[in-house]
């Protein structure tokens, strides 16, 4: 298993730092202490959303009869659609809806960590598909280990990037976030190629011998 490239994947889509204007945005009504904990439920939320779905997000799939392959192309078309997204300085799994739904959250004073922080802005089914597809490619202890690490490297990354949210504002501004976002964009849409390149070999292995030839 290639350990480095689905940390990279990962971090591209979730993208902590494209995140920071909701969560500034969102919890500046809250106390310090109250900011404080959300800044470590929606920490907690990304680790264990990459945590079980390198775990058991593959045990998922078996049950429902879904072929690697499938799912590998299916995975690779919805990081293409986050890059898409973040080429339009957008969050990789987000849709409008959800930011609309999270301001209406956060004006009533209910907790925003989860949703919509946790879950879309930072990790969704973009997120998800990546780890179901590269645990497949799992075979020892260690590597499943590998897997709860990515988790708390993400994790830790939300929580460093979230934590010096006002200094992340201030130093790049929304300019300098935006054309970091579609960077990590671009780089997410040559892995989401190349996923879908697989995916499409194995179910189709003609394709493969056209290009032998």
């Amino acid at each position: 298993m290639d350990l480095l490239k689905p940390l990279i994947a990962l971090l591209a889509i979730v993208n902590p730092i494209g995140v920071v204007p909701f969560f500034i945005h969102f919890t500046q009504g809250l106390t310090p202490e109250e900011r404080r904990r959300t800044l470590r439920t929606t920490s907690l939320t990304a680790f264990l959303v990459v945590s079980i779905s390198g775990l058991a997000g593959l045990k998922i799939i078996e049950f429902f009869g879904i072929s690697v392959a499938s799912f590998q192309v299916g995975g690779g078309v919805l990081l293409l659609i986050s890059a898409i997204n973040m080429l339009n300085a957008q969050p990789g799994d987000t849709r409008p809806k959800d930011v609309q739904e999270g301001r209406a959250k956060a004006e009533s004073g209910a907790s925003i960590a989860v949703v919509p922080l946790g879950v879309p802005l930072l990790t969704g089914p973009a997120t998800i598909s990546t780890m179901v597809i590269y645990a497949e490619k799992t075979r020892t202890f260690w590597e499943h280990a590998v897997l709860v690490g990515y988790g708390v490297v993400i994790g830790v990354a939300t929580y460093l990037a979230f934590s010096a949210s006002g200094r992340i504002a201030r130093a790049l501004g929304q300019t300098g976030i935006d054309v970091m976002t579609r960077l990590m964009g671009l780089i997410l849409a040559a892995m989401a190629v190349e996923l879908l390149a697989d995916g499409l070999l194995k179910l189709f292995p003609v394709l493969g011998s056209h290009l032998a030839n």
